[in-house]
């Protein structure tokens, strides 16, 4: 219905560019098929039946349809160019081809965490604003997230089938309980650790709850899931076969899940670096208990929002 709406506003919408009429219905639409396909995955078994019908090349074809997407948006928002169509060429692509690579091996080989690594530091220091121009600001880096979870949906869950992801949308028995519990014990840990490191103070933003919805919707699609997918869903399940340990698996996730955060708000933040471990041991404990990003996305929202809402950062 999303797209349908979407569809219905670009045909009916002025010509030309500019902030409104042709340009703002394709990227509408462009964002609109990307969001899609980056839930409509999330939907109970759908990477497998997917898998089913397309076989091997299930990845591939979704590939060439995120390139489609992209493809129509710079036209439709008149910012087309062989640079932009070849920068997100090699990032949707060149993922593929190194995971291919990788076909017949074990789950944990150097191509699926070299493949994670480029991912995230394209998501992270890439030319978003320059790929995206429209509308730009804060969107280009969204669009970026949404089409690098297609990206790693492509690669890990059709072409290499990684197995225990837990890529889906639902709720299982005693999830609530695990996810409360985890919130309100790493509450318990880092808010004393965060205001005697001086990382945080109270400072409650009472004007800002009108936006609560809203903001909490867009922390968990666009910065939770996607973060939980890379770190815990991939990142932690492939360390843990690779070693044969769970617990090696969450430890090392962790760690790495915090050093990610060191150039945040200045670098070398280190503080930024310990809580965001610590954050990584109860987000990861999570999603191990529940075999399922969701849960685990639910408690990392959970952290960002109260944060956002109760505290800042001097």
């Amino acid at each position: 219905m999303l797209i349908v709406a979407f569809v219905i506003f670009a045909l009916t919408s002025g010509q030309g560019y500019g902030y409104g009429g042709r340009s703002l219905s394709a990227a509408l639409i462009a964002f609109s098929l990307f969001l899609a396909a980056m839930l409509g995955f999330a939907a109970g078994g759908a990477p497998e039946q997917v898998s089913s019908i397309a076989g091997p090349g299930a990845g591939w074809l979704l590939g060439v349809g995120l390139f489609l997407v992209f493809l129509f948006y710079t036209l439709g928002t008149g910012t087309a160019s062989f640079a932009r169509l070849g920068a997100m060429a090699v990032f949707i692509f060149l993922p593929l081809l190194v995971l291919a690579s990788a076909q017949g091996s074990d789950l944990g080989a150097w191509q699926d965490f070299s493949t994670l690594a480029a991912i995230w530091a394209t998501v992270k220091f890439g030319p978003s604003h320059w790929v995206w121009p429209y509308p730009g600001g804060r969107l280009s880096y969204v669009f970026t997230v949404v089409v690098a979870v297609n990206i790693a949906i492509a690669g890990f869950l059709l072409l290499r089938r990684t197995r225990g992801v837990g890529y889906s949308l639902g709720w299982g028995s005693g999830w609530t309980v695990r996810i409360l519990g985890a919130l309100v014990l790493f509450a318990c840990v880092a808010i004393p650790v965060g205001l005697r490191l001086h990382f945080i103070v109270y400072a409650p933003r009472f004007a800002e709850w009108k936006n609560f919805l809203p903001l909490s919707v867009a922390i968990l699609c666009f910065t939770a899931w996607p973060e939980e997918l890379l770190f815990r869903g991939l990142l932690q399940n492939l360390i843990s076969h690779a070693t044969k340990s769970g617990t090696v698996g969450l430890i090392g996730a962790s760690i790495l899940f915090g050093l990610s955060h060191i150039t945040n708000m200045h670098f070398p933040n280190w503080r930024y670096v310990l809580l965001a471990t610590i954050a990584g041991l109860f987000y990861g404990w999570t999603w191990r208990k529940t075999g399922s990003i969701f849960a685990s996305s639910i408690v990392h929202a959970g952290v960002d929002i109260l944060w956002h809402f109760l505290f800042a950062t001097p």
